[in-house]
């Protein structure tokens, strides 16, 4: 093959979601698997055809995230379906199946896994010239399973070492945190904010130029907004690179049940990233309170996530020394002085209970630090445990943490969200048109108001 010949390395992912942004629209993603590559390739043509600015998503089975790849070919061998695509199983011929004529410069695709044991699959995406995708040694790790917290941050460390040898062969590689997601809920915002910066910085230490950084939707849109500016602020200040963009996930808790208070709840998330000015949005679907989203599902979702993004104005105000701003920043300059390199600072970090995420039961967490949600949504410590936090933890407000009071808070979103969606839809029609689902019985869509302080 000649060089006028050769085909085009595939595009900067993050460049391509900033410079999409930058013209006005929000990047949309899903979280979307499938373990047939018929179907792996059906979710991405739709995807990419999705009414909405879009990038792909091949997420990864669960066999193959705890590296059991001895059990993702007994499933192949027995036609057994897998929750996911096993792109280390697959040959690269039928991971590059999938992606002909799909995946080009207007629609890149990230691979989404969630392994505490990533060198496997760091090697598969080298193989497939696949040259985005995310994680963290703390946030694919603490929440997923027992795997050391030392081994994570060594896979971790090989693994984006690995991952960054593509910039030899002319591919930008991308990688995102998913520190802003710690168990998907009732962690306050400004540790979420800490490790998602601090796992950028560790991507950044072995060699990788292109990140983003996550924040997922918690109780309060007030204190959200908070905390989105805070981690664009703390990338401002502290990433050694300009090649960064905010990434806003749909809420990782209990989803609301009925179809209403879940489209309610993703135009909310919506609203946040388009006024907070990050540059994409994982979406959730009408499903997920009861099982795998459909790929029509998906691209409802992708659609649904679009019109309120282009209906939504920026708020380009930043809220400065914010108490989310004052807490993560104190967290990152105190972990940070524990050593230069900031793999071996997170070790230390958790070691000494300075990191500390609330109802985590890994080994390697100290489980002295509780939450609660207050009674305007705020997401604030009841116990700090070790945080070094005494001096500007303006969110810590000492309260004995019940189990029936835990399991209330769990719960908060979702009952926030039906309960709206009840009361805010306006009926019309008979019931069984198209529209919203709540509970048994359909409603047709009618004006729906935001919900209080969005």
């Amino acid at each position: 093959m000649t060089a006028r010949s050769a085909p085009r390395p595939p595009v900067d992912f993050g460049e391509f979601v900033r410079r999409t942004a930058g013209a006005g629209g929000l990047v949309v993603q899903p979280r979307m698997g499938f373990g047939d590559p018929s179907a792996m390739r059906a979710g991405l043509r739709a995807t990419r055809d999705a009414a909405a600015d879009t990038v792909g998503t091949i997420t990864l089975d669960s066999y193959t995230r705890v590296g059991d790849l001895a059990a993702v070919d007994r499933a192949l061998r027995e036609h057994r379906a897998l929750n996911g695509y096993p792109i280390v199983n697959y040959d690269g011929a039928t991971t590059a199946n999938v992606l002909k004529d799909i995946r080009g410069e207007r629609f890149p695709v990230q691979v989404r896994h969630g392994s505490a044991v990533p060198l496997d699959i760091f090697a598969a995406l080298a193989r497939c010239t696949l040259n985005a995708t995310e994680g963290g040694p703390v946030s694919y790790c603490l929440p997923y399973g027992r795997t050391p917290l030392a081994a994570s941050v060594h896979n971790w460390a090989e693994g984006t070492r690995r991952f960054a040898g593509l910039l030899e062969r002319g591919i930008e590689p991308h990688l995102e945190t998913f520190g802003g997601c710690m168990l998907g809920q009732l962690c306050p915002p400004s540790q979420l904010v800490a490790i998602s910066l601090l796992e950028a910085l560790f991507f950044a230490r072995y060699g990788i130029r292109s990140v983003s950084v996550s924040y997922a939707q918690q109780s309060s849109f007030a204190q959200d907004v908070e905390a989105v500016h805070a981690l664009r602020r703390l990338c401002a200040e502290l990433l050694p690179t300009e090649n960064w963009h905010v990434v806003v996930y749909a809420y990782m808790g209990m989803y609301p049940m009925t179809d209403g208070g879940a489209y309610l709840l993703l135009g909310a998330a919506a609203r946040l990233a388009v006024r907070t000015g990050a540059a994409r949005l994982i979406v959730k679907t009408v499903a997920e309170s009861r099982r795998i989203p459909t790929i029509a599902e998906n691209v409802a979702a992708l659609e649904h996530a679009a019109r309120i993004a282009r209906e939504t104005k920026p708020d380009p105000h930043d809220p400065g020394d914010s108490e989310t701003y004052l807490e993560a920043r104190a967290l990152v300059e105190a972990v940070l002085e524990l050593h230069a390199d900031p793999g071996r600072a997170l070790l230390r970090a958790f070691e000494r209970g300075y990191l500390d995420i609330p109802y985590c039961v890994h080994p390697d967490n100290h489980g002295r630090t509780r939450s609660y949600i207050d009674d305007h949504g705020w997401l604030r410590w009841s116990e700090l445990g070790s945080l070094p936090l005494r001096r500007t933890a303006g969110t810590h407000r000492p309260r004995t943490v019940t189990s029936a009071g835990l399991l209330r808070d769990l719960s908060y979103v979702r009952r926030e969200f039906d309960d709206q969606a009840w009361r805010e839809i306006e009926y019309r029609g008979p019931v069984g048109s198209a529209g919203f689902s709540c509970g048994a019985g359909r409603v047709e869509r009618g004006t729906r108001r935001a919900p209080k302080g969005i």
